[in-house]
């Protein structure tokens, strides 16, 4: 027996040890992949000599000779930093993620080899102008440059995650680039899916007049009636609508409420304390671990230029020069149409056009999938762009038989120059220079804010589709393709494009608001980002006769909420100190208990407070019995709170009080009974995840930020190090955006908001500061991973300096880049 026992002694012992080894063999390999950040290379790609100084805080400072060697430094910095999510936002355009991860991104795949991006970005290469040819050689040759170093020094595969696939890692090419940034267009614009559920929602509902409540347009002059979609559709059953939907995994094909977002805004001298202009942008995408935001400098022969990139772009996106600031907004303009063609009932290889039947244009290609067969898609295209699977935004519900859906959108261009107008952005010296660099964007629309040392503007950029006036649904709604008077006719010029340039009140901003109201076709658009933010926004901007960096940086963190000052008012009217006393442990104690915080509350969206997670799980409720009884299953689309509906509702705007009967029931409900019902539903969902005790509550528990890896973040084990998870404060609307999922078991967790912030003072440009919400380093293992997390959740900065002194007091590392010696 003792000898049995020490032989299970041994074999546990090695076991344990076996263990130890392998766990230290692959933390050795892993770590293989971390950059060296203090070292001398040599290479023929470079003209002359440069460095890469990496400030404390992982920031990438850049000096060259010329701009062609700069953005070679900044392809191989990125490459160092964030090889893996290069190539996974590579993949993404080109529809070859199943090529590693296998089946379960097929979906994903066939939907971005429909809409061809990747095609589209190999044919704009020759579009761009010469400075930028130059730029995207170079970055390219940057990054081939590490790769190359990878793979003859044995450095991990670049990243831990690549040797869990083990694809080889094909070369960098400047269509690479201008691909991420037609993904980038795909990510924030959401009128696609907008036209679809506007469809959807007319087909569901029994009075047409209810589209305008649940679908409203932004706050402002209203818009001309339209038909309902089944009278467009003829042969659509209207009980299609309920068709459930659902996401594809790793699409970057927003989900509903979940496009582009952002806060922009400055402020002139005569608004300024300083004396010089102010300069505050905070872009929203969802979160992600490590961010899609990269720090870095770059020393152009313009001047020296420091901001947020997004690695696989040789650009400062958002960020300033000496001379000059910008930031970018989601301008919501409405560059996308759904065009519903007729398949010819003869032959369904063709198409109905305003001149006839007309064959597709088609080309098949082949999806390679780790794991199982290779499957060939025929990919087809109309006049009016690519053909779109039924199964995106169940947009099969609003397709009548014998038709199919295509896509117009204006990033769909094989002469995109929006690369070039980036790279302009960076050499301007001026408003009026960067005005004029930005004529070359195309897509997505965005609210491009701008400072000088003299002066502020806001300039809506992008191409906007010229619509005929007597377009059906007024690009609303998906229309059909074949009528001449639905289909676009080119895009209205640079010069109509909204701008304000130096305004009289001498303070300029944007938060995904309407910026303008003209009639259609001259129109932006009828579905707008914000119509909440501004309010806040507006009242911090006047409350000051003069601004400074530091109430900059307060408004970007302001958590004030002017919805729930705006609504509980409203909706609780009839609830306030109201019924008989109640015992504790009833439904109805805690209900009044419930009131009594939310009465006193300020609005405030604090991390450490109740008040916050009563008032959003009572909003969300209300809306869901609000809409439920009338649209059905097709409710779980509307995943977040939409405070003109409510506010509709309760004020009876044209009727929407309506919306409070529960029709299926014999008693006529009141809104107030809405009300009381939904704060019920409210304090018992929050009870079986939160307890009772909701004095104790914190909305930070509810609505922690979630930066998850893309792939390892489901990985068990590996989860808990690839992961980052933060208490934060915000709300859907709040100016710290922290907009939550809407949907699961953790509904208020935020994924989309601020992945970087900058605030830059041109009366003293080196105290201007910024931050990104996870940090430089993209391998887990590296201290830069999340060393910027913390400060990012705590509302705090680091500076924004273009002093070469500074940046190499506290370097971590400098490298070397040099010509190979002669």
């Amino acid at each position: 027996m003792s000898l049995l026992i020490q032989w299970l002694m041994r074999i546990a012992s090695a076991l344990v040890i076996l263990s130890v080894l392998a766990v230290l063999f692959v933390y050795y390999l892993a770590s293989r992949s971390l950059p060296n950040y203090d070292k001398t290379l040599q290479t023929t790609a470079v003209v002359a000599p440069l460095e890469i100084v990496r400030d404390n805080a992982n920031v990438p400072h850049i000096f060259g000779d010329n701009d062609q060697d700069v953005f070679f430094a900044l392809g191989y910095a990125h490459a160092q930093d964030r090889l893996w999510q290069m190539i996974m936002l590579r993949r993404t355009v080109q529809g070859r993620l199943s090529e590693v991860l296998g089946t379960q991104t097929l979906e994903t795949d066939t939907l971005m080899r429909r809409l061809d991006l990747a095609s589209h970005a190999r044919a704009s290469v020759s579009s761009q102008d010469d400075a930028t040819l130059i730029a995207l050689r170079a970055y390219a040759n940057g990054v081939n440059t590490r790769i190359d170093e990878i793979n003859l020094n044995a450095l991990g595969r670049g990243a831990p995650e690549l040797f869990l696939f083990p694809q080889a890692i094909a070369p960098w090419v400047p269509a690479d680039s201008i691909g991420i940034q037609k993904l980038m267009a795909l990510q924030m614009t959401g009128h696609l899916e907008h036209e679809v559920l506007r469809a959807r929602v007319s087909l569901a509902l029994d009075d047409p007049k209810r589209l305008d409540d649940i679908l409203p347009v932004a706050p402002g002059t209203g818009v001309a009636a339209l038909p309902e979609y089944a009278s467009l559709m003829p042969g659509l059953a209207p009980e299609t609508a309920y068709t459930p939907s659902r996401h594809a995994a790793l699409s970057p094909f927003p989900k509903y409420g979940m496009a582009g977002a952002s806060n922009a805004w400055a402020a002139a001298t005569t608004r300024s304390a300083s004396g010089g202009t102010l300069l505050a942008s905070d872009p929203h995408l969802g979160l992600s671990a490590p961010a899609i935001w990269y720090l870095a400098r770059l020393e152009l022969e313009a001047g020296g230029v420091i901001g947020g990139t997004i690695p696989g772009l040789p650009a400062v996106i958002t960020g300033r020069s000496d001379n000059l600031g910008w930031g970018l907004t989601a301008a919501h303009a409405d560059d996308q149409d759904l065009f519903i063609e007729e398949l010819n009932p003869e032959n369904a290889q063709e198409y109905r056009t305003p001149q006839g039947f007309k064959p597709f244009r088609t080309r098949k290609s082949i999806i390679n999938i780790k794991d199982a067969s290779p499957v060939t898609v025929t990919l087809r295209w109309t006049e009016n762009g690519p053909v779109l699977p039924g199964s995106l935004y169940n947009i099969a519900s609003v397709t009548p038989p014998g038709h199919v859906a295509a896509l117009g959108w204006t990033a769909l261009s094989d002469k995109d120059t929006s690369v070039s107008a980036i790279m302009g952005l960076m050499r301007a010296r001026d408003i009026g220079q960067a005005v004029m660099a930005s004529k070359a964007h195309v897509a997505p629309a965005m609210n491009l804010t701008l400072a000088d040392n003299e002066n502020i503007a806001l300039k809506v950029i992008g191409h906007m589709p010229r619509r005929s006036e007597n377009h059906q649904s007024k690009g609303r709604m998906p229309s059909l393709g074949w009528r001449e008077e639905n289909r676009w006719q080119g895009s209205f010029p640079f010069t109509t494009n909204p701008g304000f340039v130096a305004p009289v009140g001498g303070i300029v901003g944007n938060t995904n608001n309407k910026v303008i109201d003209r009639p259609f076709p001259l129109h932006m658009s009828y579905v707008w980002g914000d119509s909440q933010r501004i309010e806040r926004w507006k009242r911090l901007m006047q409350a000051r006769q003069v601004h400074t960096r530091d109430s900059f940086v307060e408004a970007q963190l302001d958590t004030v909420s002017y919805t729930a000052r705006a609504l509980l008012p409203l909706v609780g009217a009839d609830l306030w100190f109201t019924g008989e006393a109640a015992p504790d442990g009833t439904r109805e104690r805690q209900r009044q208990r419930a009131l009594s915080l939310l009465s006193e509350w300020n609005g405030e969206m604090n991390e450490h407070l109740p008040e916050p997670l009563l008032f959003a799980a009572w909003m969300r409720a209300l809306q869901d019995r609000l809409i439920r009884d009338q649209i059905g299953p097709l409710a779980d689309t509307f995943t977040h709170v939409d405070p003109v509906f409510i506010e509709r509702v309760f004020r009876d705007v044209d009727g929407a009080s309506a919306w409070c009967d529960v029709r299926q029931s014999a008693p006529v409900e009141t809104c107030a009974d809405m009300a009381r019902l939904a704060l019920d539903d409210a304090l018992v969902s929050i009870e079986e995840r939160y307890g009772t005790q909701i004095e104790s509550l914190r909305w930070g528990d509810a609505h922690q930020a979630v930066h998850n890896h893309q792939v390892l973040g489901s990985v068990p084990v590996l989860r808990f190090f690839v992961n980052i998870r933060q208490s934060t404060s915000g709300g859907d609307n709040t100016l710290q955006r922290g907009l939550t999922r809407g949907t699961g078991d953790r509904p208020f967790e935020n994924v989309h908001a601020a992945g970087y912030r900058g605030v830059y003072d041109f009366a003293d440009p080196d105290s201007s500061v910024f931050i990104i919400s996870t940090g430089q380093s993209g391998h887990f293992l590296s201290r830069f991973y999340d060393d910027l997390a913390q400060l990012w959740r705590r509302g705090e900065y680091i500076p924004m300096s273009l002093d070469a002194d500074l940046a190499r007091a506290a370097a971590v590392g400098i490298t070397r880049i040099q010509p190979p010696a002669q």
